[in-house]
């Protein structure tokens, strides 16, 4: 299964944006209003649960500055990431899109596909005024 977010652009150059999304105690920023637990467990790994959600666990596997950051589950039951693409347009702004990309069955993908839509959306609309 692959989401992906909508663009936003935020005014501020592809490294400022990439070195925020870097640090994942800035996560905690983008986060929606129904959270219900934020924990940073290490320099690159933090929990995350919404109302009604299970816990769930990221882990920082992979950066390209100033393009990309990945995150991916870092243990349970599902493996999946979510891939920050970042590039820099015009006059110090960037573009920014997130994608999920998981592989689950047919029956977990109807339940989690807006759930996670939504939240994919949210993180990246909060962007422009957190960065």
């Amino acid at each position: 299964m692959n989401l992906e977010s909508p663009k936003v652009t935020i005014d501020k150059s592809s490294q400022e944006v990439f070195d925020f999304l870097s640090d994942i105690k800035n996560f905690e920023k983008l986060m929606p209003d129904n959270i219900s637990k934020f924990e940073i467990l290490d320099n690159d790994k933090f929990l995350f649960a919404l109302k009604g959600m299970p816990e769930i666990v990221l882990k920082k596997k992979e950066v390209v500055p100033p393009n990309k950051i990945v995150l991916g589950a870092a243990g349970g039951k599902i493996d999946f990431s979510l891939v920050g693409h970042i590039n820099e347009t015009t006059d110090g702004k960037s573009d920014v899109q997130l994608k999920f990309e998981g592989d689950f069955n047919p029956m977990m993908a109807m339940m989690i596909k807006g759930p996670i839509s939504k939240f994919i959306e949210t993180l990246v609309t909060k962007m422009p005024q957190a960065v």
